[in-house]
Formats: C-alpha cells, structure tokens, sequence
C-alpha cells in the first residue's frame, strides 16, 4: 500500500494502483472514471428509519430524525470492494429510491435536488471485519477493513449524510 499527499487530499492506493481520494469530496462513479474502471452498484437494503439512540451516537443525527438508510456494494470491473452504510437526512434528500442509489446519489442531490455539497469530516480506521463484510466481500485472508466513516455538509453547514464505507481495496499489501 502506498499513500501520497496531494495538496490538501491524500490517496491511498492499491496493488492495482486505484486511487480513492480521501481529502476531497467525489462520488464512486466519479472515482472509478478518474481510474479507468467500470463501477458497479448493488444496493443490499433501502428504508426510510428514525433516529435512534444508537443511530445518534453513530452519525450525528438527532434522535428522532427521519432517514434514508441504504446498504450499497461497490464492485469495480467486477469486483466487490467496498460495503457503504449510507445514512441521508431525509429533509434534504428527499426522493432518493433505490434506483438513484445504483447510479449515483450525489448526481442526483447536486443536478435534481439543487444541494450544494462543500465539505466532509472524515475519520480513517482499521477494523475487524463483520459478518456482512464477509457475506459480501470475498476476503481472501484478510481479518480487517479500512474504514471511512464520514459526515457531509450542505453550503448551510447541514449535516445531509453520515456514511461509514468498509474498503478492501485500500488496505491490499
């Protein structure tokens, strides 16, 4: 694995030299245009919740908050990578379907919805995989993830999304 510093953005590539920006705000179809690859969707859960305490703690929102929940398998040239926990305060997202989820969600916030996303507090870690990484993610003999676990802001400085993305690729030796 290697990491490099790119003005305020840091890359962390693999064995196959994909590139995820970590510092700057792009969408996985975006990235995976910027590497060459053909991404691939599948949403595994879409529903409409309520803040909890536990959600509280996790993402930010507050309890009570209405959501969209979505489960999202990343694949790039057919290979499943990534596992996306995404959480969209359903105020200012709202009309998302399944159908956007598969293509991609901030297309859909910043051309139909008008959303001005600027900016993204994000937090990097290794973490032991889960069950659901192992359902979905062929991991070799792997026992860890990175873990992207991130809150994104509209122009208002609105917290419109908490996402925690569980990556293969960029922890690859």
């Amino acid at each position: 694995m290697s990491a490099s510093l790119v003005g305020s953005e840091m890359c962390i590539r693999d064995r196959e030299q994909t590139a995820f920006t970590v510092g700057g705000i792009e969408s996985f179809k975006e990235s995976a245009a910027r590497n060459g690859k053909t991404p691939f969707t599948r949403v595994l859960q879409f529903a409409e919740i309520t803040a909890d305490e536990k959600v509280e703690r996790r993402t930010g929102f507050k309890r009570g908050t209405k959501l969209y929940y979505i489960q999202r398998l990343r694949s790039l040239d057919g290979k499943p990578l990534i596992l996306d926990h995404n959480y969209f305060l359903k105020e200012l997202t709202d009309g998302i379907t399944p159908e956007i989820a598969v293509n991609s969600i901030y297309e859909y916030l910043e051309n139909v919805k008008g959303l001005t996303i600027s900016t993204s507090k994000r937090t990097l870690t290794v973490e032991r995989v889960t069950q659901i990484d192992e359902k979905y993610i062929d991991l070799k003999d792997y026992n860890c993830m990175a873990v992207i676990s991130s809150q994104t802001f509209n122009d208002n400085g609105i917290q419109f999304e908490y996402t925690q993305s569980r990556h293969l690729s960029l922890i690859h030796i």
